[in-house]
């Protein structure tokens, strides 16, 4: 069995989606019950509703769920802020989000995964994490925090056979950027023109990697964040003269 946590719609869904489509049996986890009924319902497998920034309450919903082979969460959100000007309750929120549930995750699903012989976790982590952006100094930050976890407990349970990795998208097409960030044509034309791909990712795009970071494809592979970016952080921001 395969866990998505944060199944419930964008990246989640997609990653629900590739995990069946690879022949896994999945468990949808998310904080809203119903658009994880949904998503179980359309891959043929089971919803939790769960709200990982509680730790007991990922104790209790992960010791409900029997065997379990690999995780993939994708759980995070983006706050924009200056640097200087970043409440309290902003950086609670984003260490919260992005590396704090992730510690609640693994501490709840690597003992069954250690019972049933090994397995992997897949979790998103982002390029700000890996370059800095501007107003998104806590958010990065948190992300970099999710990474050096992924480092260290790869090599903590490596002996127990569990893998640990994690994918950094770039910019990405999703619901919550369409509804935001992508509602702006110029604005969306103007920066995909710096991505070397021409253009922004889809979900699917990360979901697809996160499916081969918990597969046997990925076998030899712990500790890494791979960067899915569409050629930005390869690039050297000088002007080129046609």
């Amino acid at each position: 069995m395969v866990a998505v946590v944060g199944a419930g719609q964008g990246m989640g869904l997609e990653a629900a989606r590739a995990v069946r489509s690879a022949g896994a049996s999945v468990v949808c986890l998310d904080r809203d019950l119903g658009l994880a009924e949904a998503a179980a319902k359309e891959v043929a497998g089971s919803a939790v509703q769960v709200d990982v920034t509680d730790r007991a309450g990922v104790q209790a919903a992960f010791a409900g769920l029997g065997e379990l082979q690999a995780v993939v969460d994708v759980v995070g959100a983006a706050a924009w802020h200056p640097v200087l000007e970043t409440p309290n309750e902003v950086l609670d929120e984003q260490f919260a989000l992005n590396y704090r549930q992730a510690v609640y995750v693994l501490e709840a699903a690597a003992p069954q995964m250690k019972a049933s012989g090994g397995g992997a976790f897949a979790f998103v982590s982002s390029a700000s994490g890996v370059a800095g952006a501007q107003r998104h100094s806590a958010y990065g930050a948190a992300k970099a925090a999710l990474m050096s976890l992924v480092r260290s407990a790869a090599v903590e349970l490596a002996t127990d056979n569990i893998r640990v990795n994690s994918v950094a998208p770039g910019v990405i097409m999703t619901p919550r950027t369409q509804a935001g960030l992508f509602n702006d044509g110029d604005f969306v034309a103007r920066q995909a023109a710096n991505v070397p791909l021409g253009r922004f990712g889809e979900a699917a795009e990360i979901a697809s990697v996160l499916a081969f970071l918990i597969s046997d494809a990925s076998s030899y592979l712990t500790g890494q964040n791979i960067l899915v970016d569409g050629g930005v952080g390869a690039k050297f921001p000088h002007l080129v003269r046609d």
